[in-house]
């Protein structure tokens, strides 16, 4: 039951972020198909959107790397006070 949900849900958005005839007319080559509204208008939206991806890039390797290996061995650590409270 749950897959058939998901799986009409994922298809009426599917349809829903198709982007309109008019505003594909707009975007650039790369941007066809996926935005709607008006293209960047210079190159530095390009510059602002790549920044943005590489700090989230940046910002999701290193809270994958501490999630995974937190290296909290330094017997100061704040969690020793909460799991050595006697």
């Amino acid at each position: 039951m749950k897959k058939s949900i998901y799986t009409v849900l994922l298809a009426a958005f599917s349809v829903a972020t198709n982007a309109c005839p008019m505003c594909e007319k707009q975007q650039p080559k790369i941007l066809r198909g996926i935005a709607h509204g008006a293209g960047p208008e210079s190159n530095l939206d390009y510059v602002i959107v790549w920044g943005m991806v590489a700090f989230v890039l940046i910002t999701l390797f290193y809270a994958l790397k501490y999630l995974i290996k937190p290296k909290e061995n330094n017997d100061d650590h704040i969690k020793r006070t909460i799991i050595n409270f006697e």
